[in-house]
């Protein structure tokens, strides 16, 4: 991959500016900030940005920058550690196209119980746009009264790595058709397993 990119040496990038030379033009100030607050050593984690390669291609970073000390703890630095994240965001936006696309309705939530994933079969089926729904509480505003302690179980146990098969409730669409709702309650992580 490197020999594609055609990385630049440490000597090419030694004594040059970072941000100046190397960082799009619309992310030079968020970059100069983070590096400027790790001067003072308040450090920060996991800020994506766009680098530009020697090939003049743009990939993204995911930045981790902290502080430089030395013996005394006095600050003469910033090591910033970056991971290339450009094919995980490819392979995210890809996921997320299947999931938009999927023939049959997906709909995620977070930790807290809100809407953050609603695809095009469960907006045809049961008529919210993804707008009137995201960030709602889904059980508290989608599933019928008599049915929500045991959604909630459902979804609470997904959340805690226990999947649920076939749980079957019914949902209330936005004319106000009741149709019945076959579950598949599986659990979402981030790369880093949460």
């Amino acid at each position: 991959a490197k020999s594609i990119r055609r990385v630049y040496s440490s000597e090419e990038v030694m004594g040059h500016s970072l941000v100046q030379e190397f960082i799009t033009e619309d992310y030079k100030a968020a970059v100069q900030t983070v590096l400027d607050q790790a001067l003072k050593g308040a450090e920060t984690e996991n800020f994506e940005f766009p680098l530009v390669t020697k090939a003049g291609a743009h990939i993204q970073v995911l930045l981790n920058a902290t502080t430089r000390r030395d013996e005394q703890g006095n600050v003469i630095g910033v090591v910033g550690i970056g991971q290339d994240i450009t094919a995980r965001l490819a392979q995210e936006r890809e996921y997320s196209k299947l999931i938009d696309s999927a023939n049959a309705p997906i709909f995620g939530v977070d930790t807290f119980g809100r809407v953050n994933v609603w695809n095009q079969c469960a907006m045809k089926l049961v008529g919210y746009t993804i707008s009137e729904v995201m960030g709602k509480n889904l059980v508290q505003e989608f599933i019928t009264k008599e049915y929500r302690a045991a959604v909630k179980a459902v979804l609470d146990k997904a959340l805690r790595g226990k999947e649920t098969a076939n749980f079957e409730f019914p949902l209330i669409t936005k004319n106000g058709v009741r149709i019945e709702v076959l579950l598949n309650a599986t659990t979402r992580r981030d790369e880093q397993g949460n």
